[in-house]
């Protein structure tokens, strides 16, 4: 079976909350905010690759999403970053925006890697929001969500034969004879 043209759902990853934490140390009393930021949320990437021909795969699996970011920890500890989700599709793919109809990309370079949803930035700690006026908060920022997006990819595909003749002579009737296509 061949698929020159699929819909697909992405979701890059949200970003990880932010820390309330405070120092607790022997001989250190009242140490401070120590709350550390959440990490960013995964992109989704697609990179183009020369060894695949069809868009098959995106026919059967049409949601994909990249991991979240890490929470932040105690001790200015930042989170994780996470991973992100990479997509492979074949050399000559044109990925267009499915609800506004925007061109984002066209893959023509095998190994080229284009993002099309950006995770979203981590929160901030409570050491973050500590200043001379407030020097212990008491709250931290959670993490922004990922951009969600829908996509339709095709595949521009160039000719081996091309077929020209005049109206009514037989062309869609031979290529029905000669192979298993079927032309409208």
């Amino acid at each position: 079976m061949f698929v020159d043209e699929v819909t697909i759902e992405v979701q890059a990853g949200d970003g990880g909350g932010g820390c309330v934490a405070f120092r607790r140390e022997k001989y250190v009393p009242r140490g401070g905010p120590s709350g550390g930021d959440g990490g960013r949320g995964g992109d989704v990437v697609l990179i183009a690759d020369e060894r695949l021909t069809t868009l098959l795969d995106y026919h059967f699996q049409r949601h994909y999403r990249a991991e979240r970011g890490g929470d932040g920890g105690p001790n200015l500890r930042h989170g994780k970053q996470g991973a992100p989700c990479e997509l492979r599709v074949p050399v000559g793919t044109v990925v267009y925006d499915e609800d506004s109809g925007e061109w984002l990309a066209d893959l023509i370079q095998p190994g080229q890697r284009v993002v099309v949803a950006r995770g979203g930035r981590g929160g901030h700690g409570n050491a973050y929001f500590a200043n001379p006026a407030q020097q212990t908060p008491r709250f931290a920022e959670k993490g922004e969500p990922g951009e969600r997006r829908r996509l339709r990819l095709e595949l521009k595909l160039l000719a081996d034969v091309g077929l020209v003749g005049y109206p009514n002579v037989g062309k869609s009737t031979l290529i029905s004879r000669i192979s298993a296509a079927k032309p409208k």
